[in-house]
């Protein structure tokens, strides 16, 4: 074979940014469960089997939160670290944390690593790339422990020094990553309904690794510049980008209206929240639209709730947090330019804007492309789950939802799921974690198509 052969066969096989990203988070996801089949591992001292070992470090690296076992009885304390640790690279990715590595040893980032890195904080520019990353590790870090430090305050006095410590560790990482997955026991947060301090500090975490990178410097920069200019909070709020007014407006929305819709839904529901008190009831509908932007902490047993609000959690669980974030789901911007897009239309307006800015068309594609192949998923992925694992269409619904979105709550079906149902939603947190475009791409041969070529107008009829 030539040179020339031997060179594009190479060029072949070459995987693109968009391609790494996915591969990246599956070699993972294996040697993820490696570790976790080791007798190590287990509390029990013996070996878990490939699907279990499979099942929870796919759902520690996708951030999602659904356990076949009990974390904090199965897995031993090596166990535990390690399922900290995957959700620690899950939640800020895979390319980050190398990218990370890079830093600390002094290497020097090639074109294609800096791509790399762009793709994969899903930037348009590569503009400070290395000056973002540092920024985020830094600020993942500093919220974390400040998370764990106000965390120990309850778990310490509760648990003792030891284990106090490392659940408030645990949690922490676990909150601000949307993981949803503890070490206090086998009902998550059921025990806390009643706790302000720990039902606000888990809601803070879970908005602030949900709200986006991006929100966090631009608020950051804009209020750091109206103190040194003496701006008003109004002036501000206004010279915000309007990314970050989009993600904070459409997530303050989400939320208020979560909680109004559980509150209605579930105020006289013995199951949920019917035995509460009226603060606590708002608290803990709250929390619930809170969890729902893909955490998966509950404070009460999901599959109590009433039909309607599963409808209501359907959606949220679909929407999940904002771009740039430790969230999943579609994403908050994806769906605002969904409903932009049809106010334009039906406003026969061919310009999309938000905020004095127009919106382009790559972006208005993209974002029908993302809600459409996700919707697609979890149809598909939901009939999959009733076929081999026949359960209630709600509650089939709700589970991959939920895993589709990197949510991780559940209407008690998960540790009741058969090996094919497993594998079901193993590859329904997978497919939610790197979007299903990408796992398209993962595929896809890495080439363009020119688009030079013009075609005449057919005549289609629609709706």
């Amino acid at each position: 074979m030539s040179l020339i052969s031997k060179e594009k066969n190479t060029k072949d096989i070459r995987l693109s940014p968009v391609q790494v990203i996915p591969a990246s988070f599956l070699i993972a996801i294996l040697a993820g469960t490696l570790l976790l089949m080791l007798p190590v591992s287990s509390s029990a001292g013996r070996s878990t089997d490939p699907v279990t070992a499979l099942f929870t470090a796919t759902t520690s690296i996708c951030v999602t939160g659904l356990v076949v076992v009990d974390t904090y009885s199965y897995w031993s304390l090596f166990g535990q670290v390690v399922i900290a640790l995957l959700i620690q690279i899950g939640g800020l990715g895979m390319i980050a944390i190398a990218s990370t590595i890079m830093l600390l040893t002094r290497r020097k980032f090639s074109l294609t690593d800096r791509i790399l890195l762009r793709d994969a904080f899903n930037l348009n520019t590569s503009n400070k790339l290395l000056g973002f990353l540092v920024k985020v590790i830094k600020g993942t870090f500093a919220v974390e422990a400040v998370g764990a430090v106000l965390y120990s305050f309850v778990f310490i006095p509760r648990y003792g020094m030891a284990k106090g410590l490392w659940s408030a560790v645990f949690n922490s990482v676990s909150a601000f990553c949307n993981a949803g997955m503890d070490v206090l026991g086998s009902n998550s947060l059921e025990n806390y309904q009643g706790d302000p301090l720990v039902l606000s500090v888990t809601s803070i975490l879970i908005i602030l690794g949900g709200i986006g990178f991006v929100v966090w410097f631009d608020v950051a920069e804009r209020a750091k510049e109206g103190l040194k200019k003496r701006f008003s909070p109004a002036t501000v709020a206004k010279r915000l980008s309007e990314h970050s007014k989009l993600a904070l407006g459409f997530t303050l929305m989400l939320l208020l209206g979560g909680t109004l819709i559980f509150l209605l839904l579930e105020y006289d529901n013995p199951g949920t929240i019917g035995g509460l008190g009226f603060g606590e009831k708002i608290a803990n509908s709250f929390f619930e639209s809170v969890t729902l932007r893909t955490a998966g902490f509950s404070t009460f047993p999901q599959e109590n709730l009433t039909l309607g609000s599963c409808v209501a959690a359907y959606i949220l669980m679909f929407i999940g947090g904002s771009p740039i974030g430790t969230a999943g789901g579609i994403k908050t911007t994806t769906f605002f330019l969904l409903i932009l897009n049809v106010r334009s239309y039906l406003r026969n307006q061919d310009e999309r804007v938000f905020f004095g800015r127009s919106i382009s068309e790559g972006s208005m594609r993209k974002a029908s492309a993302i809600a459409f192949i996700s919707g697609l998923a979890v149809l598909f992925l939901t009939g999959v789950l009733s076929a081999v694992n026949p359960v209630h269409l709600e509650d089939a619904l709700f589970e991959v939802v939920s895993a589709c979105g990197t949510v991780g709550l559940s209407r008690g079906l998960t540790s009741s799921l058969s090996i094919p149902g497993r594998l079901t939603i193993i590859t329904a947190m997978y497919l939610g974690r790197i979007g299903p475009i990408s796992l398209v791409a993962l595929f896809t041969k890495n080439s363009r198509r020119s688009d030079s070529i013009r075609y005449s107008e057919g005549n289609f009829y629609v709706g």
